[in-house]
């Protein structure tokens, strides 16, 4: 591999004054110019009107700081009027929605003007998106909530590890949605795990087995853009596939346990029940064994198929015992030595944005970029090793080119995949297909 692309978590930006994609680190402000008095009311703005924008939004606007929405934005008209009547009835101080018609934009490029208006803005559009959104976000110096993944690709990933950066130089606080990070029997289960209670971990078992989300039948009328965009889930430009779309959540435990990233992955994966041209070009399972550069082993498992056993949790396994997502503590005989029983625990939904405001307006910073941007790379060098069937190395594939995400984007265009004449996408072939 050329070592001048090399690029991991030790290294990956030293002394820079600038980075790529037009970001710039040198001369930059100490503080950020966005609100963060107490007395302000701080301006937010919604970028993405799905299910997931709409609930953050309502979210957001619940915290005890003064805040109001001021703009939206959304792709489809449809979407964000939705949204607005549902944040409209679900907020229960009304005068926090304060979105004139006006500033409700529609279109691809709608983002820009919402983001121009707020001084914090939530990210929410599929992912595919993200890493072009938190530019413009940090650029313009916001605070910013974004959701998971924060990209479907590794050129994607390269310029969000460059963003956390500035975010960072900027004193910007920037949430991401692995809301775990803010679940009490999280943080609680990991103060044992990282104070050495099961001694050194040895491997992790993480689960995202599941039925499978939404599809929306093809309309008449719908361009082939228009109909990827709203089955945004099955097409990997705009989703990763579920590997990086939900199962990141368990990954990033693995992550936070571990203390870092995987560096290699092998794995097997297909379409074995949902082979309809609804369900576009994803897997419908995945298998990767992971490992980390201290011999941890991951292994990992997620499936999208009605009918069969389902199980969303994580285990750590050290040399003293283990711990598991429904918060208990294990010996080696499995006896449970510690348990949490705090059933009054926030909503953890409702704490990444407790905490978001509360650091903006005393002047802190939370900045969950990096990790955020190591858990995706990690779900879709899974991605990589269970379409390809080769071994995967981080470096390769974090340096990988393969762009899946377009530079431009029109309702008449093209999407980067197209179904076939009778109506079917092109599905990975282990052994055949290339992620490199």
């Amino acid at each position: 591999m050329n070592e001048k692309l090399s690029v991991n978590r030790r290294n990956f930006v030293k002394g820079s004054a600038t980075v790529a994609g037009g970001v710039m680190l040198g001369g930059l402000p100490l503080k950020s110019r966005a609100k963060s008095a107490a007395n302000d009311t701080l301006k937010i703005a919604l970028v993405g009107c799905g299910g997931r924008g709409t609930g953050a939004a309502v979210q957001a606007l619940s915290v005890k700081e003064n805040v109001e929405l001021v703009a939206m934005a959304d792709a489809f008209q449809d979407r964000l009027d939705s949204s607005y009547e549902n944040i409209s009835k679900k907020v229960e101080d009304k005068k926090r929605v304060n979105v004139k018609d006006k500033d409700k934009y529609v279109g691809f490029d709608a983002y820009k003007a919402a983001i121009d208006l707020a001084d914090v803005v939530i990210l929410t559009t599929p992912p595919g998106f993200r890493p072009e959104h938190l530019e413009y976000a940090i650029n313009a110096d916001k605070h910013i909530f974004c959701e998971k993944p924060l990209a479907t690709d590794a050129p994607g990933i390269r310029k969000v590890l460059e963003l956390a950066e500035v975010a960072k130089a900027k004193k910007l606080n920037v949430v991401v949605g692995l809301q775990r990070h803010y679940q009490t029997v999280y943080r609680e289960l990991m103060k044992r795990v990282h104070g050495g209670e099961i001694g050194q971990i040895t491997s992790t078992q993480v689960y995202w087995n599941g039925g499978g989300v939404w599809v929306h039948p093809k309309q008449d009328g719908w361009t082939e853009m228009e109909y990827q965009m709203r089955n945004w889930y099955y097409f990997n430009w705009l989703c990763g596939d579920h590997i990086v779309e939900q199962h990141i959540h368990n990954l990033d435990v693995s992550n936070w346990a571990v203390g870092g990233h995987p560096v290699i992955a092998q794995g097997m994966g297909g379409r074995e029940v949902r082979t309809e041209k609804e369900y576009g070009e994803i897997f419908d399972h995945h298998y990767v064994e992971f490992k980390y550069d201290d011999g941890t082993v991951m292994n990992s498992q997620c499936r999208h198929i009605r009918g069969c056993f389902n199980k969303v949790a994580e285990q750590i396994i050290g040399t003293k015992g283990m711990v598991d997502s429904t918060g208990a503590l294990y010996d080696l005989k499995g006896n449970v030595i510690w348990k949490h029983r705090n059933t009054d625990d926030p909503n953890p939904y409702q704490q990444e944005h407790d905490e978001l405001f509360a650091s903006i307006v005393s002047g802190g910073v939370i900045n969950d970029l990096k990790f955020g941007a190591e858990s995706t790379m990690t779900a879709i060098m899974g991605r990589m090793a269970t379409y390809s069937g080769v071994e995967i190395h981080w470096d390769d594939a974090l340096n990988s080119d393969i762009k899946l995400v377009p530079d431009t984007f029109s309702w008449n265009a093209n999407p980067p995949v197209m179904p076939d004449k009778d109506g079917f996408y092109a599905v990975p072939v282990p052994g055949v297909t290339k992620v490199i």
